[in-house]
């Protein structure tokens, strides 16, 4: 029940190949908002929200790049597998419901007077979470990046 040189080399590779997938998720939400509304956002190369999830791309690539490197039955593929269900669960159902809670609230700041709000009462963050579909599809993009990927490694 060694750690040995190969598991350590192959550590870094399987964090390239999940930062390889949250980038190519954000590309693709910067390419998707270019296409619909003819924009470039720079914004959403870095924010939370949208098609498809980076989260659920990171973690998926992580996760399928640990089993592919490490074995199936590894202790750090059940890890991985874990937190990623854990994140991809909290992208599509409560950090999408906070979102939902932020447009309720900035529909009702905007109804309020102008000389009641006080400074620090700005619009809060509306794309936060994501729903089923984009969670789904970065979780697919994550896989096949960390399955890929992690074929040319070994």
């Amino acid at each position: 029940m060694g750690y040995d040189l190969i598991e350590r080399r192959m550590g870094i590779w399987i964090l390239i190949l999940a930062v390889a997938a949250w980038a190519a998720a954000q590309l693709i939400k910067l390419l998707l908002q270019f296409l619909g509304e003819r924009r470039l956002d720079l914004e959403r190369a870095l924010g939370s929200g949208g098609m498809p999830s980076s989260h659920s791309a990171f973690v998926c690539a992580c996760a399928s790049a640990t089993g592919r490197l490490c074995g199936w039955s590894s202790a750090l593929f059940a890890l991985s597998a874990v937190l990623a269900i854990v994140v991809m669960y909290d992208a599509a159902n409560i950090r999408r419901a906070a979102g939902e809670h932020a447009k309720i609230l900035n529909r009702l700041l905007k109804q309020q007077p102008e000389g009641e709000r006080t400074p620090s009462e700005r619009p809060l963050k509306e794309l936060l979470g994501h729903t089923p579909i984009q969670v789904l599809a970065g979780a697919a993009l994550g896989v096949a990046i960390g399955l890929f990927g992690a074929v040319l490694v070994v």
